[in-house]
């Protein structure tokens, strides 16, 4: 490991230590870096802002996002002080960072009750196994909004 993918670690580290200390949420910090420089930090806001998306990652992508103009995290680092849970790496690769650094794994996680071992659980079993009840309607209609995308010549890919 480098030094400054310990120096980078270390923030995310302590932005996770601070929100525990600071009682803002659960003990998750992320950081995005680009070009060496930190471009956005983000901390658990869940409790904070009741809203169960705000983990630190997604938080710390939003704002590299807004910092930067663009939906993309290209050229881009990300430091989070736990491995990802499954929302946040989804968020993750859609942002495309070139790389990702962790320091607490989720069994780490998993043994102080942050526990999604669940949801990976559930995402590997057919729609109709999982917990929650899950049913497709309407796609026939749904479809017209693919169809207009495909066919636009306005779209932006990503």
């Amino acid at each position: 490991m480098d030094k400054d993918e310990k120096k980078f670690m270390r923030k995310a580290i302590r932005i996770s230590v601070n929100n525990v200390e600071k009682q803002k949420g659960g003990p998750f910090g992320a950081i995005v870096v680009k070009d060496g420089k930190i471009i956005a930090r983000g901390s658990n806001q869940v409790t904070a802002t009741n809203d169960p998306t705000a983990h630190a990652e997604v938080v710390a992508i939003r704002k590299a996002c807004k910092a930067l103009k663009t939906f993309q995290l290209t050229g881009c680092e990300i430091y989070t002080s736990c491995e990802p849970c499954p929302m946040c790496l989804g968020a993750i690769y859609w942002a495309r960072p070139d790389k990702l650094y962790y320091a607490n794994s989720k069994e780490d996680a998993a043994a102080i009750n942050f526990d999604d071992q669940f949801i990976y659980d559930e995402i590997a079993k057919p729609v109709e196994e999982r917990k929650l009840f899950t049913k497709q309607v309407l796609r026939d209609k749904a479809l017209e909004a693919f169809e207009k995308w495909k066919a636009s010549p306005n779209k932006i890919e990503y």
